[in-house]
């Protein structure tokens, strides 16, 4: 009896201090809205590609909806693989994953390499697959960074630190502009870097002016460098001419843009109704980074407003995420990720409305894309990590 008395205290005592240590936390609602956001992604590839698949690949119109929901199957088993291993554990491999990014894109250059559509940013996989090395270095990054202020302590307050941070980041951004030719993740992986380290410096103002002055330089340089290089035969140059008058360069490299600014007029506000596009007939490979024109076309500037409310709520829980993160590792993976996914968007929607240059930068989960796609889940794994080593108070 006596036994039987203590056996009850101890585990009274047990469930107290399981009380006073909080309640395990797990961020449902990211994960609901993740759901929502793949699905319909889904529902939109299906209409915009299927026109295309149909011409493209023998008449099957299903093609890169298959592709696409066979690696979204994947990427939500890689997440919940992901999301189980104790975010500590990236510390110390964080540089070997650093490294291993850089020496994947070096890859594009042996005869792994792989061209598509005139660019060689992917090296050969098996079974007729293919790897974009430059999704690697985002989550390299992301991993990497915050580890490194970790390491630091105060050192990360003053300019040698700053600087020291930046080495690394952009170094990384600059082996994938230089060795995988693209521009638009090169300046992602140096926002990423920029972003977690102005959240963990105590000085913000000085960044922000930065940060001004560099938008208003890029603009004004931009206009002044496009009534200068009407000859120039640099494509990002011809680009830049494009954007700043694509009706006149309509032939040369302003069709598409073109022709996503016709889908988005034409829409209105509710659109023409789900699979009833033109644009998409003519737009070309418009299920990749143009595909938010399509979804204003057919589901009018309402579709549009639903998906960036869809992605602004995904944000919000990210912020909640890395504000209620146990310590600061796990408070800037997240928020690496959350300055990932809010670059992506944010880029995207500006080249689509044509507000900045093409830079190829495609829709998280909505744009088609394989390795996106998985590494975007891998990051939401990572985020759901986290998330799940929260404690909350009872």
């Amino acid at each position: 009896m006596v036994k039987e008395v203590n056996k009850e205290h101890k585990n009274v005592e047990m469930t107290r201090k399981k009380k006073r240590s909080g309640i395990v936390y797990f961020d449902y609602s990211l994960l609901a809205i993740l759901i929502c956001l793949v699905c319909f992604g889904l529902v939109m590839l299906y209409s915009t590609s299927s026109y295309s698949a149909m011409m493209k690949q023998n008449g099957d119109s299903l093609f890169y909806f298959k592709r696409q929901l066979l690696f979204c199957i994947v990427g939500f088993i890689g997440m919940w693989l992901v999301s189980k291993i104790d975010y500590h554990w990236y510390i110390n491999k964080s540089k070997l994953f650093y490294f291993f990014s850089i020496f994947m894109m070096f890859l594009v250059k042996t005869p792994l390499g792989k061209e598509v559509n005139g660019a060689k940013r992917w090296i050969k996989l098996p079974f007729g697959q293919q790897l974009q090395p430059a999704e690697i270095a985002k989550i390299a990054v992301i991993l990497f960074i915050p580890a490194l202020i970790c390491t630091m302590g105060k050192e990360i307050k003053t300019w040698r630190g700053v600087i020291r941070v930046l080495a690394w980041g952009g170094f990384s951004a600059a082996v994938v502009y230089l060795i995988t030719d693209n521009l638009s993740t090169a300046i992602i992986v140096m926002g990423i870097t920029c972003i977690t380290i102005f959240v963990v410096h105590p000085k913000t103002k000085i960044f922000v002016g930065i940060a001004g002055v560099g938008i208003v330089l890029a603009i004004a340089g931009a206009r002044i460098l496009g009534t200068m290089m009407e000859t120039s035969g640099s494509f990002r140059l011809r680009r830049i001419l494009v954007w700043l008058n694509p009706e006149k360069y309509a032939s040369e490299g302003g069709y598409q843009i073109m022709q996503a600014l016709y889908a988005i007029g034409s829409g209105g506000f509710f659109g023409k109704g789900l699979g009833n596009s033109a644009q998409k007939m003519i737009i070309p490979e418009v299920q990749n980074d143009m595909i938010l024109s399509i979804i204003c076309e057919e589901l009018g500037v309402f579709g549009a407003i639903m998906v960036l409310i869809l992605f602004g709520m995904l944000l919000y829980r990210l912020l909640f995420i890395a504000q209620n993160a146990p310590d600061l590792y796990g408070s800037l993976i997240v928020t690496g990720i959350f300055a990932h996914i809010a670059l992506q968007v944010i880029l995207n929607v500006m080249v689509v409305i044509n507000c900045i240059p093409t830079t190829g930068i495609t829709l998280p989960f909505i744009s088609y894309g394989g390795t996106s796609v998985l590494f975007l889940m891998a990051e939401m794994g990572l985020a759901l990590g986290v998330s799940a080593r929260i404690k909350i108070a009872e």
